[in-house]
């Protein structure tokens, strides 16, 4: 099965740099999309919910499973 993963990250983050080596230590495809501007990045955030204020954000099918932590617990549950 193919999956779409989408990592909404900003510059100079590890916790984003951690999900992306991830996802490449595992040879999977995925969309970047850089925020930096911090009045974009807020905008994102209140659309993600009202728990949500850090990056990165990973979406995967077009859901939502959160940062780094997430990201690992849906790729364990996809047995990837």
């Amino acid at each position: 099965m193919q999956l779409k993963i989408v990592v909404y990250s900003k510059s100079a983050c590890p916790q984003c740099d951690t999900a992306k080596m991830l996802l490449k230590s595992r040879g999977m495809d995925f969309q970047e999309i850089l925020i930096d501007d911090e009045a974009e990045r807020m905008a994102f955030y209140e659309k993600c919910g009202p728990s949500v204020r850090q990056m990165p954000q990973v979406f995967i099918n077009d859901q939502r499973v959160g940062g780094v932590t997430g990201l690992q617990a849906a790729l364990k549950q996809l047995g990837r």
